[in-house]
């Protein structure tokens, strides 16, 4: 069951998918489409879910579940993980690969592998005040308050 994101309880689980690269307007109007199609029929052994997405920076697809009325069950996160591999597929794009980092350079969106956003942090090319994405946060409270974050509140910190 299809829901607009912003009404979703804070609890609410998030899976964060990051694109390799943005998206054109006209590849995001068509993965909006098919994602209400996905999440308007999503279901856990029969049960509806009630789930909304939302698209940040033309790269970002954030799906939110509320578990408060049916929980996820290996079957559903499957066929949400199968979903996600057929827009990789459809786009040719990346989106589950998770040993890479998405920062902020001014009003761009760089994506890096992580051996590389490692070495940047060596060579100081990035700052514990460099804005990342920690797309480790569970839900929808944490995704408002800590996914776009300096580097030094979050993961990342670690190589700086």
């Amino acid at each position: 069951m299809l829901v607009d994101f912003n009404t979703l309880p804070e609890d609410s689980r998030v899976w964060i998918y990051q694109a390799n690269r943005s998206f054109s307007d006209e590849e995001l109007s068509e993965i909006k489409e098919k994602i209400d199609v996905f999440l308007k029929d999503w279901t856990a052994h029969g049960s509806d879910l009630q789930a909304g997405y939302t698209i940040k920076y033309k790269r970002f697809i954030v799906i939110a579940l509320n578990q408060n009325l049916n929980k996820a069950t290996g079957c559903s996160i499957d066929a949400s993980v199968h979903f996600i591999q057929q827009l990789e597929k459809d786009y040719n794009v990346d989106l589950m690969d998770k040993m890479n980092v998405s920062y902020k350079q001014g009003a761009y969106v760089a994506y890096k592998p992580l051996l590389d956003f490692k070495k940047m942090a060596k060579d100081k090319a990035i700052s514990k005040n460099t804005i990342v994405f920690n797309n480790m946060v569970a839900n929808i409270a944490e995704f408002n308050e800590n996914w776009e974050v300096p580097a030094s509140e979050s993961w990342h910190s670690r190589f700086l």
